[in-house]
């Protein structure tokens, strides 16, 4: 499959900025050791000391997440099972550098990206209470996002696209696993918070033990299968029904939206990951899963 590269940043961001506004914002913080962890697509991820994070965003549109992060995860972050990276503190904006920007805990681990579970199943029950927790009403205020949560109507332009570079020979496979999810009864309860961005770089590891979920910047609300889609990048077809069962309250149809979700996000990963092979891995994985 083709993919696409990473997008630029959009303003300079460096451990010299980072340093720099914490002399100016927070002068009692910016006496600590500072290195890059991540330079990615929305932000510059920095540990600072042994407890925090400053996330820093590189592109406008990753500034408006970083926003949403410090709006909801302190209310939502008391009532979650796992840890949430919810802002301990929060920068503001300046004349050289025009974003709200944020240092949050740091939390031990690896991504399950890099470090699975030593036992799948009890990753999948935690997962799966961790989502039935997360997935409750959201108010009406909640972000909207016009790519996760939605109908799987709205997501199907892009499958159609994507299937195009999909190996002949999976093809049509894929293509019916997505019209059979696409013709599910749509979600018709209120919308539920999500985490809008669910996947094993997103979850960390620690001492073999799903240990927090962190990166909200998605965070939105809709249909509970965006987020449940989560199963297939992770689990085998036997772990991810211990995660349903763990859940509680997925019915059939929102099953099978979960899977066309899962479909559609595999997608996307393997085509817009030329330059970041973790995120193509990641792809991959799901992919093989949907079509089993």
């Amino acid at each position: 499959m083709t993919g696409h590269r990473m997008p630029a940043a959009e303003v300079p961001v460096s451990v010299d900025l980072v340093r720099r506004l914490l002399d100016e914002q927070h002068p009692d913080l910016a006496h600590l050791p500072i290195r890059v962890l991540a330079n990615g697509w929305d932000n510059l991820v920095c540990r600072l000391g042994q407890e925090f994070l400053v996330r820093l965003p590189r592109r406008a549109l990753a500034a408006e997440l970083v926003a949403h992060e410090q709006r909801w995860l302190p209310e939502l972050a008391g009532r979650l099972p796992l840890p949430v990276p919810a802002p301990v503190r929060v920068g503001q904006p300046t004349a050289e550098y025009p974003w709200a920007w944020s240092v949050v805990p740091f939390f031990p681990g690896l991504i399950a990206a890099r470090s699975e579970p030593d036992d799948p199943w009890s990753a999948a029950t935690t997962l799966g209470g961790f989502l039935d927790a997360l997935h409750v009403p959201a108010p009406s205020q909640a972000p909207v996002n016009s790519f996760r949560g939605i109908p799987l109507a709205g997501r199907a332009e892009g499958v159609l696209t994507g299937l195009v570079h999909v190996d002949q020979g999976d093809r049509a496979a894929a293509l019916q696993i997505w019209e059979t999810a696409a013709a599910a009864p749509a979600w018709d309860g209120p919308p539920v918070w999500l985490h809008g961005d669910l996947h094993p770089a997103n979850i960390l590891v620690d001492r073999g033990r799903i240990s927090a979920v962190i990166d909200f910047g998605d965070i939105t609300s809709g249909d509970p299968a965006a987020d449940l889609s989560m199963a297939w990048m992770l689990f085998t077809p036997e772990q991810r029904a211990a995660l349903r069962q763990a859940y509680g309250r997925a019915d059939d149809a929102t099953w099978e939206r979960a899977r066309g979700w899962a479909l559609a996000l595999s997608l996307v990963f393997l085509s817009h990951s030329a330059d970041n092979p973790l995120m193509r891995g990641i792809g991959e994985r799901a992919l093989r899963s949907v079509l089993e």
